[in-house]
């Protein structure tokens, strides 16, 4: 139970706790300001500066949190951004120079050991839909677009002088919140304005419509009874078992007995159900398709095991592991010993015959009643 809080899961705990403490750091920080400076960085760092770090900190809290929840699926880009954004936090928890912030320091700094030990578990590439990638690409360009023409118009604008402040107004109109602190006050910069407006609410709809569906159609999906993604986020140091039938029955139940934490993998629909009532991890999916292993996170298995009824399914799901991962250990059943060395070609490191080990423990059983000893394949007196 130790190894499940090392590695992965906890740099995604020291993460998030990074994050939790940044963002109630800086937001106390900012409410209560030099009320809560009494550290020793105090006679040192003005109190401006303090406020900043507070409003920066709290924003870079929001950050980690974002890259918490990228960690949680292996992201590697998250991994960058939460290693990059350690020592930032660990800055602005001195600077705040606050009681509230000595948290905050100490867990950035144990943090960032432990997720350099770790890196080798976040290797998964973010990877975006066309739709994802198209609204993403409107969106920044409608927000260049506006922000552009606004600076250029500011003499068109009230309270335009600066690219923060035509920043300032695309984002606010294109988001429909209007504050009506700028405003345009000429036909041009009407028309304009209300470009930004139109373009701008269309862009921020698709994005959110794509953001959004993804959640939705998980909801939908746990609601069927199927296994969520984020089920298998954690996964590390893992059993992987390709298939389901009679002989991987008692696999299962060992590895549930040992507490060992495993996925199974099966094509069965009714067979996943079954797992999932028992509190199973299992995902109902083509255990030789390339996906499935990969969304079982085969990438953090320690073992592969393919032990089903079928030696030729067995082949597929073997073959297709030790392409993904030539270096994984495998280990397969044969239903027979013709198929034991097909087995062997199709990757399988070890190539176990059930029967025949089967008949040797019969044997041996009778061995022992008769006071014979058993010697290869036979017995002597």
């Amino acid at each position: 139970m130790f190894g499940d809080w090392t590695g992965k899961r906890l740099s995604v705990l020291l993460a998030g706790i990074v994050g939790v403490l940044s963002v109630l750091t800086g937001i106390a920080n900012v409410a209560i300001g030099a009320v809560a400076v009494v550290g020793p960085l105090e006679p040192y760092v003005p109190e401006t500066v303090r406020l900043v770090a507070g409003f920066t900190g709290a924003i870079t809290g929001f950050l980690m949190l974002l890259g918490t929840a990228g960690l949680r699926r292996g992201y590697r880009s998250a991994w960058l951004l939460t290693i990059v954004l350690l020592p930032v936090t660990a800055a602005q928890g001195l600077i705040q120079s606050s009681p509230l912030s000595l948290p905050l320091v100490v867990f950035s700094v144990l943090s960032i050991p432990t997720l350099v030990l770790s890196r080798h578990h976040f290797r998964s590439r973010v990877s975006l839909s066309s739709a994802q990638i198209a609204a993403g690409l409107a969106l920044v360009s409608v927000q260049l677009y506006g922000t552009v023409g606004t600076y250029a118009l500011r003499d068109e604008f009230a309270n335009v002088s600066t690219l923060l402040d035509a920043f300032y107004f695309t984002l606010v109109t294109a988001s429909t919140v209007g504050y009506g602190d700028v405003t345009p006050t000429t036909q041009v910069a009407r028309l304009f304005a209300m470009s930004v407006l139109v373009f701008g609410t269309a862009t921020f709809a698709i994005a959110l419509g794509t953001l959004l569906a993804p959640i939705l159609e998980s909801r939908f999906a746990a609601a069927l009874g199927r296994v969520r993604d984020r089920q298998f986020d954690l996964l590390e140091n893992h059993v992987l078992v390709l298939g389901y039938g009679d002989l991987t029955e008692p696999i299962v139940d060992a590895l549930a007995e040992r507490d060992r934490q495993f996925v199974v993998a099966t094509r069965k629909g009714e067979r996943a159900t079954e797992l999932t009532e028992r509190d199973v991890l299992a995902v109902h999916a083509d255990p030789s398709d390339r996906e499935t292993l990969e969304r079982a996170k085969i990438d953090e298995a320690t073992v592969v095991v393919a032990a089903t009824n079928s030696d030729s399914a067995d082949a597929f799901s073997v073959l297709t592991a030790r392409q993904i991962d030539p270096d994984l250990r495998i280990v397969a059943a044969a239903t027979n010993a013709e198929n034991a060395s097909k087995l062997s070609r199709a990757g399988a490191d070890v190539v176990v015959n059930p029967a025949a080990i089967g008949g040797k423990l019969l044997v041996g059983t009778i061995a022992e009643r008769t006071g014979e000893t058993v010697v290869g394949n036979g017995t002597e007196s």
